[in-house]
């Protein structure tokens, strides 16, 4: 019995060691393992009590893998370059202004000459007979065209000296809406005649961007208000001073559109005549601030011009605080800001000084038309 314990209990232990010793993987299944589609982790090695060792999470970098790219920072658009395109395009604007009226004022007088001379020498020379026959001379189709002429002429003769100012800016605004409309050409329109500060052309878009509106009923606004507001101005400043203070309040509302595009971040495109719009609005508004306004759709409803102009700025100031995206309000701003400033201050400051440069054009035009007479 004694040797019978003794082999029992030595095949127990061969057992428990046969088994012990038998390498892990045979004792999975490996067809368990192929359908799962992962391998079992290794096991953790014991920790003891006494020394604690936790595992850290290596970072990406350490773990080889790439992680994510830092946010782009935009990099604000330097504005000096606009800036100084604003001061010098005003400063040549009215310079050409004050030149302009001089030659319109030399020329006048020289027509007016002429056309005394040359309707004396008809009232001598000629009478109604020969212009009768002259007439019967003509066919059918040259007749027509000169009553439509005629017609063209009569009407154009009925219409204030600003509104005849303002059908020309009306004609280049409606070339370029047509200009739109072409497919082949959307990249030159977006580059020249979109303001952006984020764009690489910066400068001559301020120009343009005054004449540009892609919407016919965003056009159809601004000429609207221009073709209403122009006589008063045109009247009160003269068809060339009225020219540079429109062109100088679209680029002056445009710079101001981008200083406030750099500081809030909000990098985009605008287009319209509405600073310019505005500029002649607000100047008018502000020269006579009594004056009845209404609605066109509602002419029931009347305001003067003084509280029209504090609500589109009032308007205006709310939607550049607020940051709302319908209308470009920071360039409304602007361009009424600058039709307030013109006729309070600018006008005595910019316009009553050009007499300097009138006479330096003088000097420079008189050698060459009367030879040794520099006075002439």
């Amino acid at each position: 019995m004694a040797w019978r314990g003794c082999v029992i209990k030595w095949a127990k232990t061969e057992f428990l060691r046969s088994t012990n010793s038998t390498p892990r993987a045979t004792r999975l299944n490996p067809h368990h393992q192929q359908r799962c589609g992962f391998r079992r982790d290794a096991k953790r090695p014991d920790t003891n009590k006494g020394n604690v060792t936790r595992e850290t999470k290596p970072t990406p970098s350490e773990a080889g893998i790439p992680g994510p790219p830092p946010p782009l920072k935009v990099p604000r658009p330097p504005l000096f370059k606009p800036l100084m395109f604003t001061v010098g395009f005003t400063g040549f604007s009215f310079g050409a202004a004050a030149i302009l009226q001089y030659e319109t004022l030399k020329s006048r007088v020289q027509n007016a000459t002429d056309a005394e001379e040359s309707e004396k020498l008809v009232q001598g020379s000629q009478d109604m007979a020969y212009w009768h026959d002259w007439w019967n001379q003509l066919s059918g189709f040259q007749q027509q065209l000169l009553l439509l002429l005629s017609m063209v002429d009569d009407f154009w003769s009925s219409l204030t000296e600003g509104q005849r100012t303002v059908t020309g800016i009306i004609a280049v605004n409606a070339v370029v809406l047509c200009c739109w409309r072409i497919p082949s050409m959307q990249r030159t329109m977006i580059k020249y005649f979109t303001s952006n500060p984020a764009s690489k052309t910066r400068c001559l878009p301020m120009i343009l961007s005054s004449f540009s509106h892609y919407s016919f009923i965003h056009m159809v606004a601004n000429m609207y208000v221009l073709w209403t507001f122009s006589s008063g101005l045109v009247s009160l400043l003269g068809r060339e001073q009225f020219l540079a203070v429109y062109l100088s309040a679209g680029v002056i509302s445009t710079m101001l559109s981008y200083i406030c595009k750099t500081a809030s971040g909000r990098l985009h495109p605008s287009l319209g005549a509405s600073g310019a719009v505005m500029a002649v609005l607000a100047a008018v508004c502000a020269k006579m601030p009594e004056a009845k306004l209404g609605i066109i759709f509602l002419p029931m409803i009347t305001f003067t011009a003084g509280n029209a102009l504090k609500a589109l700025v009032a308007i205006d100031t709310a939607g550049l605080l607020l940051g709302w995206r319908l209308f470009d309000h920071a360039a409304h701003l602007g361009g009424a800001l600058f039709g307030i400033w013109y006729v309070s201050y600018g006008h005595k400051l910019i316009w009553r000084k050009r007499e300097p440069l009138v006479k330096l054009w003088h000097e420079m035009r008189s050698p060459a038309a009367g030879g040794s007479r520099p006075g002439g």
